[in-house]
């Protein structure tokens, strides 16, 4: 992100009477990547999507290819990149894939959805989740019964002040749509997420504040996550896939013993979705095979990605609950290892982009990083001396990225040489090493380069000794490929470096970032100082 110290305001238009006001405290940021990352972070915005500015000279709006275009108090407008302006239409009931205050009782909402008519039909036909947990959450719309009973309780707040205990009855209602509204972001919220519901819940409704209670609202928090856990037990006995997955009552059920199952994430928000209306595991597969074939043919992109978008709920079914070695996954969906296609299936994951966050947030923390790394003292401090030596002088950003990231795991009291593996010779690499490398990013160095500082012939990913991808540009593409197979392909982190990854997870992707452990709790507040 720009370090600007100037603040800049743009007018960023969503849609047809929708806008709202960017501010943008480091000015307009250096690029257009930086630019996209802060209207998705501000707005709350899912989906790929391009940037139009105001031209002054023609007075209409052009597409933006640098953000050298735009000053203070411009106007933007955001459009999909998947179709024509003219094609995007706001659907009935829709959910906004923009971020919004709270409605107040009896409002409207407006709704935008930038995702193409393919896009839209394909997520909704096969119940994904695509809108990350909201900053402000958005109350849901209750029954008409439900409404009347708070209205009138409001009326009698507004006249004499009096609070208003709910009825059981009233409670249980209010209780069913608050939790079917959580979950169309995740099924199991964070302790603070849960304090988001109940905020939103008594700003909008301050007569159900609670006396005596020092956030007015410790009952009903209590009484939602009761809530939530008796839903997620209906749903699970229902036959829900990504509920069932968890539940203790797989022991004995098949060969798998439910302790070797590893657990979503909390920032997984589709971890394991089940089959789409009308299709099952007989018609996915034919759509793999289909896969197969067309994975063969050139310029053949567009359907490669409509059909692993497609075929998303049975490779996750079948990553998730099978459990396969690395080799077999690569064999039968061979499309998922690539660079675009492991950007998009940890985005259907995640709902988080990839790469642009990554780096971003790489590149904004780099100095503040750097500044402490020199500060580190013992062995651990000479080590991270000699990995970042001529960094503030260094041309190529994708180097400096990398040193940055073996620093940090030096800092972190962890070694960077179990995951990034230098080479000279690449025939050697591959009958030795490679067959017994976990995991692992091979480098193969130019012939007298021992120091690492030119760039690489080639970097690729190594899991379970597979070749997963090759050819890539640098080590810092391929640390942040390798973190999202971690989730592509549900994995555990490696132990060795643990806190690097958590670090990527918590820090840089601001995943989960409820929970974190001690060590990365400390560098994240000097990281803010």
């Amino acid at each position: 992100m720009s370090t600007m110290t100037e603040p800049a305001k743009l007018l960023a238009v969503l849609g047809e009477n929708n806008a709202v006001k960017l501010v943008l405290p480091s000015g307009i940021p250096k690029t257009l990547e930086d630019l996209k990352l802060e209207i998705q972070k501000q707005c709350s915005l899912t989906g790929d999507f391009r940037i139009q500015y105001m031209d002054s000279d023609f007075n209409a709006f052009l597409n933006l290819t640098s953000t050298a275009e735009l000053k203070n108090l411009d106007k933007v407008k955001v459009v999909s990149a998947c179709v024509p302006e003219h094609d995007l239409q706001v659907p009935p009931n829709a959910s906004s894939s923009f971020c919004s205050s709270n409605s107040s009782p009896g409002s409207s909402r407006i709704s935008v959805n930038i995702f193409s008519s393919s896009e839209t039909s394909s997520s909704s036909s096969s119940n994904l989740r695509i809108d990350p947990w909201p900053t402000n959450f958005r109350l849901p719309i209750f029954s008409y019964a439900t409404d009347l009973q708070l209205k009138k309780a409001n009326d009698e707040f507004v006249k004499t002040g009096a609070l208003f205990s709910p009825p059981p009855k009233l409670k249980s209602d209010i209780m069913q749509s608050l939790a079917s509204e959580i979950l169309r972001y995740k099924p199991y919220p964070s302790d603070s997420e849960f304090d988001d519901v109940c905020k939103a819940l008594i700003n909008t409704y301050p007569f159900l504040r609670e006396l005596g209670s020092e956030t007015g609202y410790s009952a009903w928090k209590i009484t939602l996550k009761q809530k939530m856990g008796n839903f997620r037990s209906s749903l699970r006995s229902m036959g829900c896939c990504e509920l069932k997955i968890n539940s203790l009552k797989r022991r004995g059920e098949g060969n798998a013993h439910p302790n070797q199952v590893k657990k979503a994430r909390r920032a997984e928000i589709n971890f394991c979705p089940d089959y789409p209306c009308g299709e099952d595991k007989e018609s996915q597969e034919e759509e793999r095979v289909a896969l197969l074939s067309e994975v063969t043919k050139r310029n053949n992109e567009a359907i490669i990605q409509a059909k692993m978008e497609k075929t998303f709920p049975h490779r996750r079914q079948e990553i998730v609950q099978d459990a396969p070695f690395i080799a077999d996954v690569k064999s039968r969906w061979p499309a998922l290892f690539s660079h675009r296609e492991i950007n998009a299936e940890f985005r259907r994951i995640t709902t988080v982009p990839l790469t642009s966050k990554f780096m971003a947030q790489l590149d904004f923390y780099a100095p503040k990083m750097i500044q402490m790394f020199q500060k580190k003292g013992g062995k651990p401090g000479q080590k991270i001396k000699e990995t970042i030596t001529g960094i503030p002088e260094m041309d190529s950003i994708d180097a400096r990225r990398c040193r940055i990231l073996k620093a940090l795991a030096i800092y972190l009291n962890e070694d960077p040489s179990n995951i990034f593996k230098e080479y000279m010779d690449l025939d050697f690499c591959a009958q030795q090493q490679m067959p017994n490398t976990a995991i692992g990013i091979y480098a193969i160095l130019h012939e007298g380069d021992d120091g690492g500082r030119e760039d690489p012939e080639d970097v690729g990913i190594i899991i379970e000794g597979v070749t997963i991808l090759q050819d890539l540009h640098d080590n810092a593409t391929a640390f942040h490929l390798l973190f999202g197979l971690m989730y592509v392909l549900n994995l555990s982190y490696p132990q060795e470096l643990r806190y690097t990854f958590e670090f990527c997870q918590k820090v840089l992707m601001e995943l989960d970032t409820k929970k974190v452990s001690n060590k990365i709790q400390v560098l994240k507040q000097k990281l803010l100082e």
